[in-house]
């Protein structure tokens, strides 16, 4: 019999963790990215870092529920969290003097979700 539904360990944790923090702070915005994410993972976002530079402002804080790509540039300093990154994306986020970081580092930093923008 073929198994239905997630099978990462850490994916099953983070959108049960999302759904507990949207109820317990009113936030909606981490019931939308556990439902992005529970999602089929074809259907992840796959943005690139000149997207990021094109959309973000300087210090805000951005958020991707898929994969950063290292493709552009990347010339102001923003927080990105995302569900996996690319090492070129990494690398040019730290030379613009951003932060990466995961999802879960976010809503444990900023569990009311306020000021973040998604991007897909």
């Amino acid at each position: 019999m073929k198994r239905s539904g997630k099978t990462n360990p850490r994916l099953v944790n983070l959108i049960r963790m999302l759904k507990s923090a949207s109820h317990e702070n009113e936030a909606s915005i981490w019931r939308e990215i556990a439902r992005r994410l529970d999602t089929s993972s074809s259907n992840y976002a796959e943005v690139n870092i000149g997207k990021i530079n094109r959309y973000a402002q300087a210090g805000e804080i951005i958020l991707v529920p898929g994969k950063v790509l290292g493709s552009g540039i990347l010339d102001q300093s923003v927080r990105v969290a995302a569900l996996h990154f690319s090492d070129s994306a990494r690398e040019k986020i730290v030379q613009a003097e951003g932060d990466c970081m995961t999802i879960e580092e976010l809503v444990s930093a900023n569990p009311a979700g306020s000021r973040v923008r998604i991007l897909r």
